[in-house]
């Protein structure tokens, strides 16, 4: 018989879980609620050192890169700046110089130790960029490497897969966009709700949830879609399942699986749709799941609103947060899943095969 219950260490004061994973989901209201309460008081000197640059420029590899992408809509939509998601090879590999005077560059990396993204960072920086950076570990590279860190307040994180460093970016992101908005502040009531709003996610239905697990359970093909502001908490679904259920998935925008990728979708495939509470992108997502539920495939929602998950044939809801912040603790149903499908599946989530917390690439 496998043994699926793996020991959590008790220097985490986290209390009883099956894993450290678990431990640390939990941990997440307080992180964020320190995070925020650190990060929005530093709007004033981000805008100062953005100021006359209309650019902005995430620089990041994995979840980070999912944050970001969330970044990257939020900044277009609420701060109303252009943004890209940068190629580290472009600098890394290919040497390419670019004038970058216009642009605010921002690397975001739990470890502030990922040698790839240290070098785009300083990269940009030459390049005449005004450099950010985001990441859980104060004394890092990379916090050193920029003019101003933004340093997370998750606390240490010993599970291979991010969680709270995942939200807890995801919050920094959302106070930096802010600071480059027209007018500052005018999220704060909704930040004033986050903790409260990441709490509330850690009580979703287990039984619905443990339903999820049985359906994912049973294939090896899934498919996860969004779009929008929340189409990064899409694809770092794919990859919390992925890394650490060992399933692969292909994360897309529903926008792209309509042309195409479709015709896969079958009874054989299981399809995760994550959606806001609210936004013009909620009605095509209510529409894909009518049209993924008439080939057979099984549908499970994350969030959205009513119509929504009645669409779908198990769905759980999101955040009582609007669009702009949801993305911060919308993924949290989906790490409890992922938590529960790994010990079901006999895989310990708190060591995924072949990872480590630290990845360095060329």
């Amino acid at each position: 018989m496998t043994d699926n219950t793996f020991p959590v260490q008790a220097s985490q004061g986290t209390g009883d879980h099956t894993s450290q994973m678990a431990a640390e989901i939990a941990m997440q209201p307080e992180a964020l609620a320190r995070t925020l309460d650190t990060m929005l008081p530093l709007r004033p000197e981000i805008a100062r050192l953005a100021e006359g640059r209309r650019w902005v420029l995430f620089i990041a590899r994995g979840s980070s890169d999912n944050a970001s992408i969330c970044a990257r809509y939020l900044t277009e939509i609420h701060a109303g700046r252009s943004a890209a998601l940068a190629a580290p090879s472009i600098p890394n590999l290919y040497g390419a110089k670019r004038d970058l005077s216009d642009t605010l560059a921002v690397a975001v990396s739990q470890s502030g130790s990922t040698q790839e993204i240290v070098d785009a960072a300083s990269w940009a920086k030459e390049c005449g960029a005004a450099t950010v950076a985001i990441t859980n570990i104060a004394d890092s590279p990379l916090a050193r490497t920029a003019d101003l860190a933004l340093i997370t307040q998750a606390g240490r994180e010993l599970a291979v897969p991010a969680t709270k460093t995942f939200t807890t970016q995801v919050a920094a992101l959302s106070v930096l966009v802010d600071a480059l908005a027209p007018t500052a502040g005018t999220l704060d009531a909704a930040f004033a709700r986050v903790p409260e709003a990441a709490a509330a996610m850690l009580q979703t239905d287990g039984e619905v949830l443990d339903e999820m697990v049985e359906v994912l359970s049973k294939t090896d093909e899934v498919l996860s879609s969004g779009r929008g502001i929340t189409f990064g908490t899409t694809l770092e679904a794919a990859l919390k399942l992925e890394e650490t259920c060992l399933r692969p998935v292909r994360g897309l925008s529903y926008a792209d699986l309509k042309h195409g990728p479709m015709a896969i979708v079958d009874a054989e495939l299981a399809t995760l749709l994550v959606a806001a509470p609210e936004g013009p992108t909620l009605p095509g997502l209510i529409d894909l799941a009518n049209q993924i539920r008439s080939t057979g495939s099984p549908v499970l929602g994350i969030g959205g609103n009513g119509d929504f998950r009645e669409a779908c044939d198990l769905a759980v809801p999101g955040p009582d947060l609007p669009e702009a912040l949801a993305p911060i603790v919308l993924p949290i149903p989906v790490q409890l899943m992922v938590e529960r499908l790994a010990r079901t599946l006999g895989l310990n989530p708190d060591a995924p095969r072949g990872l480590k917390k630290v990845t360095q690439t060329d």
